[in-house]
């Protein structure tokens, strides 16, 4: 099984609702470390598993969405809290919808509030082969 991973940084701001968890219920920003890991078991024709290129592509157009707002006031954290796990759940359903390489397996999503908090989110791709 091949891997690929890439790895990029935004700030967001967030405040956790639904229990008292002191400073946490006010609203603050994190520097966020996105790392998005591809697996597959086959090479495309230029010996890569997927374009690099392509990929922080795709990462950074979905991060746009997030950057520099604030998690509570978008509709996928409406009632919910924004944890660091429901985020790299978002991010990694969002961006299997957006990426286009047949050989992809499964993506894997670990996302880093802090330098010590972290959260993942991993998901089987289904095969797109013969779906163009």
């Amino acid at each position: 099984m091949y891997t690929i991973a890439i790895q990029l940084q935004f700030i967001s701001q967030h405040f956790l609702i639904g229990g008292d968890w002191g400073q946490e219920n006010e609203k603050h920003s994190h520097t966020y470390q996105v790392e998005v890991q591809l697996e597959g078991t086959t090479l495309d024709q230029n010996g890569n598993l997927v374009d690099t290129v392509y990929l922080e592509s795709n990462l950074q157009a979905l991060l746009s969405r997030y950057r520099d707002r604030t998690l509570n006031e978008l509709p996928e954290f409406e009632d919910a809290n924004p944890s660091v796990e429901r985020f790299a759940r978002i991010l990694c359903q969002s961006l299997v919808s957006h990426l286009h390489a047949p050989n992809l397996n499964a993506i894997t999503v670990k996302l880093w509030e802090d330098d010590f908090t972290w959260g993942t989110y991993r998901t089987k791709i289904q095969s797109k082969k013969g779906s163009d």
